[in-house]
């Protein structure tokens, strides 16, 4: 995997988060509250102008009662 935050992968990645918030009915105000950050630190995520760690993606998997590998591209 690339370590730019313009790969595929990263971009698969940011989509996947997205596309999984949506699914469940929560904003990114909703996710921000949960995380104990801001809506627009989600938002940066989301755009893919912040890389995520390991640690903060377990958070959004268990928001969106998703497993880690919803979010990984299948190789």
């Amino acid at each position: 995997m690339s370590k730019s935050i313009y790969s595929k992968e990263y971009k698969y990645l940011f989509q996947k988060l997205k596309q999984a918030r949506i699914e469940i009915g929560l904003d990114q105000t909703d996710v921000a509250r949960k995380l104990k950050t801001t809506q627009s630190y989600i938002s940066k995520i989301e755009h893919g102008q912040v890389k995520i760690d390991i640690f903060l993606l377990k958070d959004f998997s268990k928001i969106y009662k998703k497993p880690l590998e919803y979010f990984l591209p299948k190789k």
